[in-house]
């Protein structure tokens, strides 16, 4: 069985070799690990992953370790590496980012069990119904908001979501919803916040004459746009581009940007710190398991 352990707490000395020395005496065996210790906060992050060579089931392994985490008042959690993460993705009128998450999850090229997909339109019924995935439709007011989140919360609870993906749902979602669901929401969108807000990003950015666009991937918070960052990147564009091309390849990486930003949360390689994420990489020997496709 291959598992993935995760810690946060205040640096001091001694936890790496605490948590090896555990797995050690369990007879795991660490095929992984990445730490960080925060200089600024005085915060340290680890995640392991290994294996437990003699078969010793979860709930063994997080017996024991209690022990070891009182001590250093640690925030942890230990995952079966096997499971796959329960998702609901939500969409509004822009389908690029979703008919890339459903082609990425049926080749298996993104590991997660999609529970259901829910859209204040009807635009995507059929591509949904298509990947035999539940489509819910929930139309969306000025007056009926606080009932749309209450239906998307017995959602939530009825199919046992793990992770809400905004992709591209281009509705605002209340303080009370952000602050339940804190670190288990993430959205997509475009890098130039707030240099360009408002409508028509992309005509603002031609206007400007900008040379390089892009597109961010954040955990959602009260504060709009404004979460701990997963995920970015960029894509160069010339004066010989037109709003339309920007608008292309601004979709594209917006794509991309996202299934990253999925990708790293649900192999457990993201920490929220303040207002901003530590990002483990996926590392060499663990690239093969985790590759995007």
């Amino acid at each position: 069985m291959k598992y993935v352990l995760t810690v946060s707490c205040q640096s001091t000395r001694g936890i790496v070799a605490a948590i090896s020395g555990y797995l050690a005496e369990q007879g795991c065996n660490i095929v992984d690990s990445s730490q960080f210790d925060d200089l600024d906060t005085g915060q340290f992050f680890m995640r392991v992953s290994f294996i437990s060579e003699e078969g010793a089931v979860q709930t063994i392994i997080e017996q024991g370790f209690v022990p070891v985490a009182e001590r250093f008042g640690m925030n942890w959690n230990l995952f079966d590496a096997a499971k796959r993460e329960k998702v609901l993705l939500m969409v509004s009128r822009f389908g690029h980012c979703l008919n890339d998450l459903l082609y990425r999850w049926k080749i298996g090229a993104l590991p997660i069990d999609i529970v259901g997909v829910v859209s204040n339109h009807f635009d995507y019924q059929k591509v949904v119904v298509n990947h035999d995935i539940p489509f819910h439709h929930i139309p969306v007011t000025k007056a009926n908001k606080p009932e749309v989140e209450a239906r998307i919360m017995d959602l939530v609870e009825q199919t046992g979501t793990e992770l809400i993906v905004l992709a591209r749902y281009m509705q605002i979602l209340s303080d009370q919803m952000c602050q339940k669901m804190s670190g288990k929401i993430i959205n997509i969108h475009h890098s130039f916040l707030p240099s360009f807000k408002g409508a028509n990003p992309y005509k603002q950015a031609f206007e400007r004459g900008v040379k390089l666009i892009g597109a961010t991937a954040h955990y959602v918070t009260a504060d709009l746009d404004e979460g701990p960052i997963i995920e970015q990147d960029t894509v160069r564009v010339t004066h010989a581009q037109s709003p339309e091309d920007y608008v292309s390849l601004g979709r594209d990486v917006e794509s991309q940007v996202l299934a990253r930003a999925i990708h790293a949360h649900i192999h457990h390689r993201t920490f929220i710190n303040g207002n901003r994420t530590v990002v483990f990489p996926a590392s060499p020997g663990s690239y093969a398991s985790e590759r995007m496709g």
